[in-house]
């Protein structure tokens, strides 16, 4: 090729050009003259001889007569620099332009095509003149130049050959026409690298990036689409520029990373699989874009764990956990949702980053855990089923939230041992306990209040602390009585309740009758319950009949009656 004007392709002009529009005598020329019309405000590179670039143009005689345009065709003219390709005025002009410039540039007859003119287009002797926009400029040798105007403050990490990475980019022609866009699709372009999935110039450009960076990635077309383009969007021969902003990175080879421990000074236990652990956290992808959290539910995440309950990463990341510990639990999507993700929320082939706190864990096998904090000198008697006992306790959740304390009140708590009073747990951490005696208790929720917990007191399954203090306890009745004499009964014991003498005995003077045994010390009642009710009950049992009286042949001791009952 020898001019602009004769790439291949081109379309001679159907009407011929005659010479005596171009009789006029032109004015001289020795040299080209170049007015630039346009000069870009950055120039990050100037045409030099060996370069090959890509430019618009459209040729006119010194009348405005045009003869020829690139705009026509609706292709650039490609060619190289100084390698005499071109006319030697053009060769000559273009050096030292930059992309997107716009020059008017004149040409002489002995820099153009001379005395012999070109065939019926260009008169012999005739000045040129090009109205040139250049859009393009590469050179055989140049590889790829990244750009990053954007660092991240922490970088963990860097991309390398064969990882997985997820990120946007727009993609544009060096003289910035957009091509392609991940943004206008809202979608990332997710992709290996280094392993031929990718143009050479991106598999390159993506090297060593951090999650968070930016960067410019610049190519030639050897390592873009070369020579033919994409067919639709990127012409053959174009240099290539991407804004890139890399969000995610990880590796097949990749297993949970564990980060930011804060470990609690004590730590007497750690979760191991099967344990049922309740946690709070805040869930995000790797760039930190937030999709979930328990604190914004204002509830903990509850789940057992090395089950498969939840994702494999967190069914890993959970075990080894201390109650009170704070962890950074990183884990890759082979290892979480997947190439589908969630939906909306999290992305395929996301990397999922969980900022998790322990609140509390147990195992199903679990019982109450009891330690004695401080124990009188003389402990000699205990408690047990039966007894009715007074304490003191200060009721907290395992992170420290208090729950309830009997010292609010300024009372104790009172309860009958083994009446399903309180809590089987603390049923169990208050036997064999003698007064002055204190206790920490840990009861798992199995022994407290279970899944459902108490509504706006104890969460759903919830251990329990107690730290408890016995008061003062009152020794019970032998298991299955509700009252014993504490001496001889009478022998004439049935006259002693008529007082009346009316051969039968009305609920008053039942109910007087035991009550004045009790006042006398001649009798107990069960310690801990209404005596009433008690009297009630123990009438109802000797009215066989009920009738609402107890004749003789109805009343009967205890040590009488064939089956047993909480009575006489």
């Amino acid at each position: 090729l020898q001019s602009p004007i004769k790439p291949p392709g081109f379309l001679y002009l159907s009407v011929l050009v005659t010479f005596a529009a171009c009789n006029a005598p032109p004015v001289p020329l020795d040299d080209i003259l170049i007015e630039k019309t346009f000069v870009p405000e950055q120039c990050a590179r100037a045409v030099q001889v060996g370069d090959y670039v890509r430019y618009h143009y459209i040729g006119t005689f010194p009348d405005g007569k045009k003869f020829d345009s690139s705009y026509d065709r609706g292709t650039t003219y490609n060619v190289f620099v100084g390698k005499k390709q071109l006319i030697q005025g053009m060769d000559k002009a273009l050096v030292g332009m930059c992309v997107n410039e716009r020059s008017l540039v004149k040409i002489p007859p002995q820099l153009a095509y001379g005395k012999q003119g070109y065939g019926t287009i260009i008169p012999p002797d005739a000045i040129l003149h090009f109205d040139v926009l250049l859009l393009d400029v590469w050179n055989p040798d140049d590889g790829v130049q990244t750009n990053t105007y954007h660092t991240p403050p922490v970088c963990s990490r860097k991309v390398e050959v064969s990882d997985f990475v997820r990120y946007h980019y727009n993609g544009t022609l060096l003289d910035g026409t957009l091509f392609d866009s991940s943004h206008t699709r809202m979608r990332t372009y997710d992709t290996y690298v280094g392993i031929g999935w990718l143009i050479a110039g991106m598999d390159q450009g993506l090297l060593g990036m951090c999650v968070g960076e930016r960067r410019i990635i610049t190519m030639p077309p050897s390592l873009g689409y070369g020579e033919n383009g994409d067919g639709s969007d990127i012409p053959g021969q174009a240099s290539l520029v991407f804004d890139v902003v890399l969000l995610d990175l990880h590796n097949p080879r990749d297993g949970i990373t564990v980060t930011n421990q804060q470990v609690p000074e004590s730590c007497t236990r750690t979760s191991v699989a099967g344990d049922f652990v309740r946690y709070h956290y805040n869930g995000s992808l790797l760039d930190g874009t937030f999709f979930d959290s328990s604190y914004s539910r204002n509830r903990t995440y509850d789940t057992y764990v090395g089950q498969g309950y939840v994702i494999a990463g967190m069914d890993e990341g959970l075990i080894g956990v201390c109650v009170g510990e704070k962890r950074t639990i990183t884990i890759p999507p082979h290892l979480a949702y997947g190439e589908e993700g969630t939906g909306s929320k999290i992305p395929g082939s996301a990397v999922l980053v969980f900022d998790v706190h322990i609140i509390d864990f147990h195992n199903p096998a679990d019982s109450t855990v009891v330690t004695v904090t401080s124990k009188p000198e003389e402990c000699d008697v205990h408690t047990k089923k039966g007894d009715f006992v007074k304490y003191h306790y200060n009721a907290s959740l395992m992170d420290g939230t208090p729950i309830d304390s009997t010292y609010n009140y300024g009372k104790t708590y009172n309860i009958v041992l083994g009446a399903n009073q309180v809590v089987p747990g603390m049923e169990d951490g208050l036997m064999d306990m003698c007064v002055g005696e204190k206790r920490h208790l840990v009861i798992p929720p199995h022994l407290g209040y279970g899944e459902r917990g108490v509504t706006g007191e104890v969460p759903g399954s919830a251990v329990l602390v107690f730290d408890i203090e016995l008061v003062e306890m009152e020794e019970g009745l032998p298991e299955g009585y509700m009252f014993i004499w504490n001496e001889d009964v009478s022998p004439d014991l049935f006259a002693e309740m008529d007082k009346n003498e009316d051969k039968v005995v009305e609920p008053s003077e039942f109910t007087d009758y035991i009550l004045q045994q009790v006042n006398d010390g001649k009798g107990r009642l069960a310690p801990g319950f209404d005596p009433y009710r008690i009297i009630d009950n123990m009438f109802s049992n000797q009215d066989r009949d009920g009738d609402g009286k107890i004749t003789e042949a109805e009343f009967k001791l205890k040590a009488d009656e064939s089956a047993a009952h909480d009575e006489l």
